[in-house]
């Protein structure tokens, strides 16, 4: 018997121990790299349709010179001349716009592999994105300091990305939301804690402040009254505890998701401020929010809103996925190839089951849908009032596609009744202006950047022609059809990989921010 006992537990420590071995080669297997194709420093497009997504207009049959990725000039096919060294892309019949820039996303360690060749395949040459670090470097999220890196890099031509256009901190949501042994600071939950913050992510070369749910209205008062002194902004979303009204007149510069009006356009929103029970009371509330939606209240926070220039990220992806995710039609979505299993499985497939069973139960049946519709015709009201929308997508949350995402929320945003032409203008030239960039970007013009997308077919007869992209130029790079489709191959590659796997898992276990945000 013990000789049994002695060989089962020999056999299992070999398993075991190659086991061990496996995923510690998986972990420490060295990445490709994905290397930039040749720079050019004049690149000269030839007989194209530009898009002017001021006007709406179209400048037919126009040559574009660029030199050293700058705009140098717009003429009549045939006037401007280069020397042999040039690259010539011949854009007879085809149309050109500005660069997406999608205005809300998450980045990660990852990202490299996994989202930055599939921004680029899509067109989209420039994000926010909306997550950061504390004062350790995160085994999964980013910092201000790798995106940085990241657009030195691209400068350098050593990198293939987006363009990270603003720098976020890490979401102040509380105490909840920081680790332990991180320093108290990073909770603001005294006074004291303001300034330090500030001063911190000042260091840290952040842009804004990501506000969350549960920061305390006293504590978030004193940090948007005390953030322009830092030269820094708040955005984020829209606290629990402080009225949307309040939020606005303090200065908050953008709000994100699709919710905010239903928030307080309800007979009940002031129950809704109560940090004790908020919770269950918006489970409770999301019926009324949608039956009893006072228009009048909403109209007077959008006019608020136009006044004091704050903007508006619906990210119309995330309701969408609430609506739908009992819907094999919507769950079976083809990009989901570009997607690690760990994701799909373990925290895709956990929002699924959840929001599977609330859209198929009794009390929710059809609920999740009708707040996605109400939040649809919101999006038309703001922007028929002035409100300036930028189009977000909310990549990594559940079911949104790094770049895929970009093209359905602009197609949805004309489905809430934005015109082709402003949809967009919510991912080029509004978001521009508000990241204070529109001198360098958003539109095709002489001494503008250019990140540009060449199309088969015109956006604006149907805004689905945004997805017929031909080739994209950036940083003085032309990624033709064959580069564009090479990027998403290489996504699609590296997402199915044993190894790819292992290091996602391994870095979501050993980070205390996603740790912390999965028990809150």
């Amino acid at each position: 018997m013990k000789k049994k006992i002695f060989k089962f537990l020999k056999i299992f420590s070999v398993i075991f121990l190659l086991l061990l071995l496996v995923i510690i080669s998986a972990v420490l297997w060295p990445m490709p790299k994905l290397d930039p194709p040749k720079k050019f420093d004049t690149v000269l497009i030839q007989s194209v349709n530009i898009i002017d997504v001021k006007s709406g207009g179209i400048l037919e049959n126009r040559d574009i010179l660029i030199k050293n990725n700058i705009i140098s000039a717009i003429d009549t096919t045939g006037i401007i001349k280069v020397n042999p060294t040039a690259l010539i892309i011949n854009g007879s019949d085809k149309y050109i716009m500005p660069g997406l820039w999608d205005m809300h996303t998450h980045s990660n360690q990852h990202s490299e592999w996994l989202h930055h060749p599939l921004y680029i395949a899509n067109g989209v040459t420039g994000i926010r994105d909306m997550s950061g670090q504390l004062n350790k470097r995160d085994s999964y999220w980013v910092g201000s300091k790798d995106r940085l890196r990241w657009n030195t890099e691209l400068l350098n031509n050593e990198r293939i990305t987006p363009r990270y256009v603003l720098q976020s901190s890490y979401q102040i949501d509380g105490i909840s939301s920081v680790p332990k042994n991180f320093s108290d600071f990073f909770t603001v939950e005294k006074e004291e804690h303001i300034d330090s913050i500030l001063r911190f992510y000042k260091n840290e070369k952040v842009d804004f402040i990501k506000v969350y749910q549960q920061i305390k209205p006293k504590m978030y008062r004193n940090l948007a009254l005390a953030a322009p002194k830092y030269g820094l902004h708040l955005a984020g979303h829209k606290p629990m505890f402080v009225s949307l009204e309040d939020a606005i007149l303090l200065g908050q510069r953008s709000f994100e998701h699709g919710r905010i009006f239903m928030f307080e356009s309800f007979p009940k929103a002031d129950s809704l401020r109560n940090p004790k029970n908020w919770k269950v009371f918006f489970s409770k509330s999301k019926k009324s929010m949608v039956e009893d939606f006072n228009p009048n209240t909403a109209i007077k926070l959008m006019t608020l809103m136009k006044e004091n220039n704050a903007y508006w990220t619906p990210t119309l992806q995330t309701l969408k996925f609430e609506a739908f995710a009992h819907k094999s039609a919507f769950i079976d979505n083809p990009n989901l190839k570009y997607v690690t299993s760990i994701r799909k499985d373990i925290w895709w497939g956990i929002d699924v089951r959840n929001n599977k069973k609330k859209n198929l139960s009794e009390e929710g049946n059809g609920l999740s849908t009708d707040f996605y519709n109400v939040a649809k015709k919101q999006i038309k009201m703001a922007n028929d009032i002035g409100v300036p929308i930028m189009a977000g997508t909310d990549v990594t949350d559940s079911y949104t596609f790094a770049g895929f995402s970009m093209h359905d929320e602009l197609e949805d945003l004309t489905k809430s009744g934005l015109s082709n032409l402003e949809a967009l203008q919510s991912a080029t030239i509004i978001p521009a202006k508000f990241a204070g960039k529109d001198k360098d970007y958003g539109t095709i013009e002489n001494r503008k950047i250019a990140d540009l997308i060449i199309l088969d077919k015109n956006p604006l007869d149907s805004i689905t022609n945004s997805k017929t992209i031909n080739g994209v130029i950036m940083n003085g790079i032309y990624y033709d059809s064959d580069k564009l489709n090479e990027l998403k191959n290489f996504t699609q590659s590296i997402s199915s990989s044993f190894h790819m796997n292992v290091k996602v898992f391994y870095s979501l276990i050993n980070s205390p921010l996603v740790r912390v945000q999965f028990a809150d």
